[in-house]
């Protein structure tokens, strides 16, 4: 093939070279951002239950204490003694292992001599504790005796965001005593095991499997909380499975003498009343409600599945990288892209639908296998990528350049659709370098405050916001890139880049927040607290991207000087403009500087100065109001409890202090602790609550970001981003209190 020839085939397949990994980049977005990982927890889900159920693991058994057992023994829970009666027939059965997946932290009389008698003549018997704080933060304590003789395992079960089960703990850490706790079922199938003489080695080679700790990323989860030593459960099916009789059954003798012989008997409560049942990926049906499965059966097959692994070397759950699972999805996506163009003379024929339904086919048969085999591989991205690329290609076969033209039209200058329409070199925008400004702007508290309003009102809000911002980007020719809710991102170069564009960003920053008077005019007219605004200025080197679906085009930016300006304008307070180093060196002639200070932004491994606008002179002329609030001291201090927030996540680590002096917007706060407790660093993001309310309200969330504002020793100031109206009317109050005792 000649060398036009060459050009003329990559420039017929140019939809493809740009949709194949546009899809599969905004797949693995949607994914990074967690927004599949449901779908994901669904297919799995569906996956086990498609599968046949594994055969009966009669080593492991269940003793299951029912209502009626209770009836029988005409209590309203088991005492000790029957407890200890239970154990003790259990033993004669000469089984290897006795798990008692019952709370003995404290005695339950009678007969607390004759279980304590049990415990201590029982070294393959053990007992539970919990480790893992509830909501409430409370552990329960195991019992003293087996704890003492190293026969307590944690019975914590995970729950995901649906309140299912698909993981346990192998082992974790009891922070409070510092020491390495094992699972319960970790160490009774240990001491199943230990008959066998297998062993685990300091790298968790146990027989003929190794288990490895679940990553925070690894199948379908998005930055999980892999805290401790877990691994997926790789059920043998559905509730009732193993082999259970009640506890009456082994009281009365109605079961064989040797029952229970060389197996791992586990004691757990077994009906709906003990609330101790828990939704698994068999809980999901189409046809009825979800059925639980008891606490002592997910332990069952927690157990089963080590012993298993071990001696029979049956499948573990595994996956695939992150940089593996990125190529499988771009891997769907150029399929899905491939098939659409090959296809594209079908239109809605027999074969192109075929076509399309085998290749889906393919996908979940492949995925399928391998899952038999303990490997979870992407499906739903795999699937929304093959879908997305197919439906983008089959878009833009249809669409006209006409049709390209109207909607990029909504975005973009009649100048800049045609610099990019009306010549073939115009439309590779996939690969094109550019050094541009990025502009962010983010409503502060805006997301906490719509909590409390009505949607139709947070619309109302956002569009008349949007609208007067959007009018002044436009007066400064600034292309908007993105809507995100309450945030804008705005593009001062591309796709036409100008010799101005950094000095125009911050022109357009600073009328930004001018028309923020207009703004809060209107809020105050509708009865709503006014907003604040905080913006971020950065100039540097972006991937110009194109970012196609079937319902819109449009201009994108990829590279990591877009997370640094989100990152820049994170520090911000309302009102503030932050600029990075790099734009303030393009304006540096004309830009007025009220503060500078140097941060370490997430992703940096530098510190990096940035720079506080305060007007900009020359051609534009446009200065921004400083107004110094005075604090009032506070007859009496406000008690308060605050944490520190990184992105979305809250520290739990939770520190006491006092609100002196109050301003509508700042306060001074002094450490109860101090220097035990050094003040948080400036510009840290703080989540507040006061600890001594008296109206309803008052105990909800405040935050507040940290100011660099020279303070007394134990000392600090704070800018508050968001108060609830019922702490707004509370502060209030007291300022205009404290200005008559002034």
């Amino acid at each position: 093939m000649k060398s036009q020839e060459w050009k003329n085939w990559f420039w017929q397949w140019r939809g493809v070279w740009m949709a194949t990994p546009a899809i599969a980049g905004l797949v693995i977005l949607l994914r990074f951002i967690g927004l599949l990982q449901a779908w994901e927890w669904g297919a799995f889900d569906q996956y086990m239950r498609w599968r046949s159920p594994a055969g009966k693991d009669n080593r492991v058994v269940i003793v299951g204490i029912t209502e009626s057992d209770l009836q029988t023994l005409e209590q309203s829970s088991v005492n000790d003694a029957k407890l200890a009666e239970l154990i003790n027939k259990l033993k004669a059965r000469q089984p290897r292992a006795i798990g008692l997946d019952v709370y003995r932290d404290l005695p339950v009389e009678p007969g607390s001599k004759e279980l304590a008698k049990v415990f201590n003549s029982t070294p393959y018997l053990v007992g539970i504790q919990k480790v893992v704080k509830d909501d409430l933060g409370n552990v329960v304590a195991p019992p003293p005796i087996l704890k003492a003789k190293n026969q307590v395992g944690s019975n914590d079960l995970i729950l995901d965001a649906d309140n299912k089960v698909r993981r346990g703990f192998f082992y974790l850490k009891d922070v409070k005593n510092n020491e390495t706790v094992y699972s319960f079922a970790l160490h009774l199938a240990l001491l199943y095991l230990d008959k066998e003489k297998i062993s685990a080695n300091e790298k968790w080679q146990i027989g003929k499997a190794k288990f490895s700790p679940l990553e925070e990323n690894d199948g379908g989860y998005i930055r999980t909380n892999n805290s401790g030593y877990q691994i997926l459960i790789n059920y043998r099916g559905g509730s009732n499975y193993f082999e259970t009789v009640t506890m009456t059954d082994i009281l009365q003798n109605k079961k064989p003498q040797d029952w229970g012989r060389d197996r791992v008997i586990l004691i757990g409560y077994a009906g709906d009343s003990f609330k101790d049942s828990f939704f698994t990926p068999y809980s999901s049906s189409l046809i009825g409600s979800p059925s639980p499965m008891n606490g002592v059966e997910i332990h069952a097959n927690l157990a089963s599945q080590i012993i298993s692994a071990a001696m029979e070397d049956r499948p573990l759950f595994k996956s695939w990288t992150e940089p593996q699972e990125y190529l499988w999805i771009l891997l769907w996506s150029a399929i899905g892209a491939t098939l659409s163009w090959l296809l594209r003379s079908e239109e809605f024929s027999v074969k192109k639908t075929s076509t399309f339904l085998l290749a889906f086919i393919i996908l979940i048969g492949s995925t399928y296998i391998a899952f038999l085999y303990g490997w979870w591989l992407p499906i739903v991205p795999a699937f929304i990528a093959t879908s997305g690329s197919m439906l983008t290609i089959t878009a833009y076969i249809a669409r006209s350049a006409g049709d390209i033209r109207k909607i990029f039209g909504r975005y973009l200058t009649d100048a800049v659709v045609s610099n990019i329409l009306e010549n073939p070199e115009g439309l590779k925008l996939g690969g094109e370098r550019k050094e541009i400004t990025i502009f962010t702007s983010d409503l502060r508290g805006f997301t906490a405050t719509s909590e409390r309003l009505q949607p139709e009102e947070v619309v109302k809000i956002l569009n008349f916001y949007l609208e007067n911002m959007a009018d002044v980007i436009t007066k400064y020719q600034g292309t908007i890139d993105e809507f995100m809710g309450d945030g804008i991102l705005v593009l001062f170069g591309a796709p036409t880049t100008r010799e101005d564009d950094a000095v125009r960003a911050v022109a357009c920053g600073i009328e930004m927040q001018m028309a923020m008077v207009k703004v809060n005019a209107q809020m105050k007219e509708w009865g709503l607290l006014p907003l604040e605004m905080g913006i971020g200025i950065n100039t540097g080197a972006v991937v110009v991207g194109n970012i196609g679906s079937e319902k819109r085009t449009k201009y994108g930016i990829v590279g990591s000087q877009v997370n640094l300006t989100y990152r820049i304008e994170s520090y911000t307070i309302g009102g503030q403009i932050f600029i990075s180093e790099s734009t303030f060196k393009q304006v540096e002639s004309i830009v007025k500087i009220n503060s500078e200070r140097q941060v370490t932004p997430k992703g940096v491994k530098e510190p990096i100065t940035i720079y506080e606008v305060g007007g900009l002179a020359g051609e534009y002329n446009l200065f921004l109001s400083q107004e110094e609030e005075e604090l009032y001291t506070l007859p009496e201090p406000i008690a308060f409890q605050y944490a520190s927030l990184d992105g979305k996540d809250i520290s739990n680590k939770a520190h006491k202090a006092s609100v002196i002096k109050l301003s509508l917007h700042e306060a001074e706060v002094i450490i109860d602790n101090y220097p035990e407790q050094s003040p948080p660093p400036g510009l840290t993001n703080l989540k507040i609550n006061l600890l001594a309310t008296t109206q309803p309200g008052e105990n909800e969330d405040i935050y507040a970001k940290v100011l660099e504002k020279k303070s007394d020793s134990g000392k600090f100031y704070i800018y508050f981003t968001l108060k609830p109206p019922a702490v707004t009317s509370k502060f209030n109050t007291l300022i205009e209190l404290a200005k008559t005792t002034h």
